[in-house]
């Protein structure tokens, strides 16, 4: 019977092939939602070119959401920093900064989609549009990932919290970042997307 290792343990072990097993895995899951996002993205030009693509202006609060997810950036940075220089207790602090920032972009993410609702910008029905539901789409899928990313991050957090993660100890600090860091470059580029194909 096949022995289950712990956090701990998987972060001690060795690979074979030079990546660790675990981050290989993420770097699937970051390709693979690249393609989803790519498939998304390409669907909405194709769609626009066909006609029926009613213009609107995007909610203001994509603004708020851009600079916050930047803003989370540097704090889940600097964990990842303090984390390797064995501060553990700013490693606790940024991470738990990390998470609020991230309910405060998910919180803009909703008022964003309540502007859309004001002014007449529906996801489904009689009276929405194809260039509406895509943005419905592409900001909801982003928002899915970053709810995923929570429960990522607030794993770490619990990990800090029990003095798991430090120097010697660094492979889900790590992980959570690139995780977290691709996130906030792919809102980047669907709100410069949506920006710039209107």
């Amino acid at each position: 019977m096949a022995d289950f290792l712990t956090p701990a343990e998987l972060d001690r072990k060795e690979p074979g092939f030079g990546v660790h097993p675990l981050k290989f895995l993420l770097w699937l899951l970051i390709i693979s939602s690249s393609m989803s996002f790519a498939a998304y993205t390409s669907g909405y030009i194709v769609r626009k070119g066909e006609g029926n693509w009613l213009e609107f202006e995007l909610p203001t609060r994509l603004f708020v959401s851009s600079l916050v997810i930047l803003i989370s950036s540097v704090t889940m940075q600097g964990a990842v920093i303090a984390a390797r220089r064995d501060n553990v207790r700013l490693t606790q602090l940024l991470l738990v900064a990390t998470l609020l920032l991230g309910g405060v972009f998910l919180t803009s993410q909703w008022q964003a989609w309540k502007e859309l609702v004001a002014g007449g910008v529906f996801f489904a029905g009689q009276s929405s549009n194809p260039a509406g539901s895509f943005v419905y789409v592409l900001t909801g899928f982003h928002a899915f990932h970053l709810l995923c990313a929570f429960i990522f991050l607030t794993t770490v957090l619990r990990l800090t919290l029990q003095y798991k993660v430090h120097s010697k100890a660094m492979l889900w600090v790590d992980l959570c970042a690139i995780f977290w860091h691709f996130l906030g470059g792919l809102w980047l580029y669907l709100h410069l997307f949506l920006l710039l194909n209107r």
